[in-house]
């Protein structure tokens, strides 16, 4: 199998399909930065791609066979991205290696001393920002991978110059498999993707390889309070430093205390106070977020004060729990939650924080998904005063299961289907008053209704 690395050097000649994406514009211009000459293709204009075009990365709208042209010595294609792609035939034709986007991510990797990657079902974008906060905070200089817009780097990533690289790491289709974490963190574990993973069993079984992609000598950060998580570790010939508001965790906090959406706590690591930390984003479940960065931290030799400081100036990352602004009095935030369990720690949250009434804006991403947690969702949509349901997302996936937003609707008794956006802003104008909070929430574009809204 062809290396990645063999590529890794400048002025060789890639070419990525997808490239608009989150992650593959972060890859370009990491690549970019080493010195290669890179190219790419998407399906459609946006602005990542306005912003690579100005880096000097030319950018194809559409896919066709002639993008890949004869100098290009490298594909890379994100997930979507299928065998029947013409650009990805054209390569196989001309003898051209195609490359995944996490074997390219997981080759870049290699080359650092530290390799922090964060994985878990739910808070992976929240806590890899704050772990970007903190080694910012402390001058290490790294180079950074996340899945979503961080505001003190303007963007998804940077390119650093330190010996460290932060990544997100993401368990679908395996992907976490093509890194090589010295530190490890799961955050948490449940089921999910399961268009993928045969069951819960399945999912476990994949984050335990990925926790042993971690050297012998690697550590790995887990969450004493989520069983899933304990039990696919167990035995692991691993260090393992836990983080949780158990006692028995390494890594906890005492004196929790909330004021609105702020928090202060004292973090202990193992029986002895730490540090005292500052989260100016809320609920329990961030406090947990900001033991895990924490934890990663001790383990890469990061100070306490740089803890303290790099959390302090944390605000949050894109799509998650973002104010977009207000409308009629209402205020408006928009979160990328679109499994149940994440849908249930918003709501947590946001029950926490005195609105009069709460609107629920949902989109659900994939049938799969949909289909597989169905009264997991209706138990969750029932909470608000209000849900609204936009139609199901349909990301990569082809609608052979027969399944609606309609059915959601049906045993969420008050709520609302509206099968368009245009129905969804026509709706919310009517019914927006002071007092409510209105989130739109899904992994989609339904973050589109609420910046409609209040622009």
């Amino acid at each position: 199998m062809i290396d990645f690395n063999n590529y890794l050097w400048p002025e060789r000649r890639g070419h990525l399909v997808g490239i608009g994406g989150v992650s593959m514009s972060s890859l370009a211009e990491v690549l970019k930065g080493m010195g290669l000459n890179i190219s790419g293709s998407d399906m459609n204009e946006s602005k990542n791609v306005q912003s690579l075009r100005a880096l000097g990365i030319p950018v194809a709208i559409g896919h066709a066979a002639e993008n890949v042209t004869d100098d290009v010595e490298f594909v890379v294609r994100t997930a979507a991205v299928h065998d029947d792609n013409p650009e990805i035939m054209a390569a196989r034709s001309m003898g051209i290696p195609v490359f995944e986007r996490t074997q390219a991510w997981g080759a870049i990797s290699k080359d650092y001393q530290n390799a922090l990657c964060i994985a878990g079902t739910h808070g992976k974008t929240t806590t890899t920002s704050m772990c970007t906060h903190i080694l910012m905070a402390a001058d290490r200089d790294p180079t950074v991978m996340i899945g979503g817009t961080l505001p003190l780097l303007n963007a998804g990533h940077r390119v650093g110059h330190g010996n460290t690289i932060i990544m997100e790491a993401c368990e679908y289709y395996n992907s976490f498999l093509s890194f090589h974490p010295t530190v490890a963190v799961i955050l948490n574990i449940e089921a999910d993707h399961l268009d993928f993973f045969k069951d819960l069993e399945d999912v476990e079984h994949s984050f335990r390889a990925f926790a042993e992609r971690t050297p012998i000598n690697g550590t790995v950060v887990a969450n004493a309070d989520d069983e899933n998580t304990m039990n696919t570790l167990r035995g692991i010939a691993r260090k393992v430093v836990t983080f949780g508001l158990e006692k028995k965790a390494d890594v906890t906090a005492r004196n929790i205390e909330f004021k609105g959406a702020n928090s202060h706590f004292d973090v202990i690591y193992k029986g002895r106070k730490f540090t005292d930390v500052t989260l100016h984003v809320p609920g329990m479940h961030n406090v947990k977020n900001a033991l895990a960065a924490t934890a990663a931290a001790i383990c890469l030799g990061i100070s306490p004060t740089a803890v303290k400081y790099g959390l302090a100036g944390f605000n949050g990352a894109g799509r998650r729990f973002e104010f977009k602004g207000k409308y009629n009095g209402a205020d408006v935030y928009d979160d990328y939650a679109h499994h149940p369990g994440e849908l249930k720690v918003l709501l947590d949250t946001v029950e926490q924080l005195g609105y009069t009434r709460t609107i629920l804006v949902f989109q659900p991403h994939t049938y799969s998904r949909t289909a597989a947690l169905f009264d997991d969702f209706v138990e969750q949509l029932r909470r608000p005063d209000l849900t609204v349901l936009a139609e199901i997302y349909a990301a990569r996936e082809k609608n052979t299961i027969g399944i609606s937003s309609a059915a959601l609707a049906e045993k969420v008794e008050g709520s609302l289907f509206c099968p368009s956006f245009a129905e969804l802003d026509t709706t919310l104008r009517a019914l927006a008053r002071p007092g409510d909070i209105i989130l739109t929430v899904g992994a989609g574009d339904v973050y589109k209704v609420g910046e409609k809204l209040v622009n």
